[in-house]
């Protein structure tokens, strides 16, 4: 039997896979989206506080997630249970414990509370965090190519995943957006600013994002079964029985493969390619995602419902466009894909550019955004995978590299926004109207621009695997002097 038409899953099994990243999704929804919002609006940080706060969470899961990555790959996991998803219930067990201490007040805390002290209490809890969120991440994605080995699979599970994220996405922005209804009473608590009284708003978001997070992970870890390693004794009897006919138990050295070590993937070109296009996909996303509400706010000057309304509308166009990924890639191919992603981010760069005072033609230029956002998402993971091709030993690594990348470059990125902040105490100056409406254009459009002359490198110089002068390893024979055994 091909090895692809092996290793197809069924539509249950896609759908347990892709709820696996769920409860991290939600997590990250209101991370990216509510943090520097919580922080400076609700609990009166300074700007280069709450920056600060985002940084030692991004340089904390930089660190953690290649190291991740690498124990990931060597480790044997918890008895049968699989590798994968024994560091998958490690980082959701962390998640579980720490992220709801960050979205609420410090505990002993008063008014009078120097915010050093608060930053010091808030810190660990953010770095167990990011711990338990990069564990999980790092093991979900080094699943795909196990899981399934078609290209056209991995990036329909992909898309599979990406579906979930938006979900995830939606149900934070849908509660946000009813609490902060609930939470007015009979007042009008639409039109009004953000503050403290705000706080229940965002722990009970929080608690309700950790109870829904928390059964699809069961669900995950009760539909998702990780494959064997190729060749054991279990999998040739599965395949025998599938087949009729038994296997041996022992690969013949003749059809042995190479593996590339960790070490090696640092001397491939395309990875570098693709941690580029990664990397720029993630600023654009995530940087997005966290100043879209500082814009809506101080910009635009709208009421505090559409903090929840605008992103809501952003990952329903980014959930409808999903849909199409695979055929979309099918026709045009992955970085054609890619390419059209990055046109409606530029187009929705230029409407904030060329409109400051768009009031609520913001619905539109959402949708460009969720749209363009999703598609570069998605086609920039399945080009991940296609890197890893058949190296799922390692792929982990690879995962984690990437996402190391992409985790300081958010991080100093933020942080150094919020060092050029115009305002140097917790309200607002007039100052900030441009401000943020130039961060908007920048962290779109200008990160755009890199991410097409990544694209353009791939174009180039196609995504492969070039084994010439590397040391590689195979299942059945060591290596001597950097090649196989004969």
């Amino acid at each position: 039997m091909p090895d692809s038409e092996r290793r197809s899953l069924p539509v249950v099994r896609k759908l347990s896979y892709a709820v696996g990243h769920f409860l991290n999704d939600l997590c990250a929804s209101m991370w990216f989206t509510y943090l520097l919002v919580f922080y400076h609006s609700v609990l009166g940080f300074y700007n280069t506080n709450a920056g600060l706060l985002l940084l030692v969470g991004q340089i904390a899961d930089g660190i953690c997630t290649p190291l991740i990555g690498y124990e990931s790959d060597q480790t044997p996991g918890c008895g049968n249970y699989g590798k994968r998803k024994t560091w998958h219930l490690v980082g959701t067990l962390s998640v579980g414990v720490s992220f709801a201490f960050i979205f609420n007040q410090c505990l002993g805390c008063t008014s009078n509370t120097p915010q050093w002290a608060s930053l010091v209490y808030f810190s660990p809890f953010i770095i167990i965090f990011q711990f338990g969120w990069a564990a999980t991440q790092i093991s979900h994605l080094s699943l795909i190519p196990e899981l399934v080995s078609c290209e056209h699979d991995k990036v329909e599970l992909t898309a599979y995943r990406y579906a979930f994220t938006v979900i995830a996405n939606i149900t934070v922005f849908a509660v946000a957006y009813l609490l902060f209804h609930v939470q007015g009473g009979g007042g009008d608590p639409l039109s009004d600013a953000l503050g403290p009284a705000d706080v229940p708003v965002f722990r009970n978001l929080a608690l309700i994002v950790l109870g829904i997070g928390a059964l699809f992970s069961v669900i995950f870890h009760l539909g998702t079964t990780e494959s064997r390693k190729p060749g054991s004794k279990e999998e040739e009897e599965e395949e025998g029985e599938e087949e009729g006919e038994r296997r041996p138990l022992l690969p013949s050295s003749n059809t042995s493969s190479p593996f590339l070590q960790w070490k090696c993937w640092l001397l491939q070109p395309s990875f570098y390619q693709v941690a580029l296009l990664y990397m720029s996909t993630r600023l654009i996303v995530n940087l997005s995602q966290t100043y879209i509400s500082m814009y809506l706010l101080n910009t635009l000057q709208l009421p505090k419902n559409f903090i929840a309304t605008i992103p809501l509308v952003m990952y329903l166009s980014g959930f409808l466009s999903s849909f199409i990924m695979k055929t979309l890639s099918k026709l045009i191919g992955k970085a054609l894909t890619y390419f059209v992603g990055l046109l409606l981010i530029m187009a929705f760069s230029y409407w904030v550019l060329l409109d400051d005072k768009m009031g609520q033609q913001i619905y539109g230029a959402a949708v460009l955004l969720g749209a363009g956002s999703a598609t570069i998402l998605v086609i920039s993971l399945a080009m991940t995978a296609e890197l890893i091709a058949d190296q799922t030993q390692s792929g982990a690594f690879v995962y984690g590299a990437m996402s190391f990348t992409d985790k300081l470059a958010n991080g100093f990125a933020v942080m150094l926004i919020q060092a050029l902040h115009p305002c140097h105490t917790v309200a607002c100056c007039p100052a900030c109207v441009w401000f943020y409406h130039y961060i908007m254009v920048a962290v779109t459009g200008g990160v755009a621009v890199v991410a097409a002359l990544a694209l353009c490198s791939i174009l180039i110089w196609p995504i492969k695997i070039r084994p010439r002068d590397l040391q590689v390893v195979t299942e059945d024979a060591p290596s001597v002097n950097g090649l196989p055994a004969s």
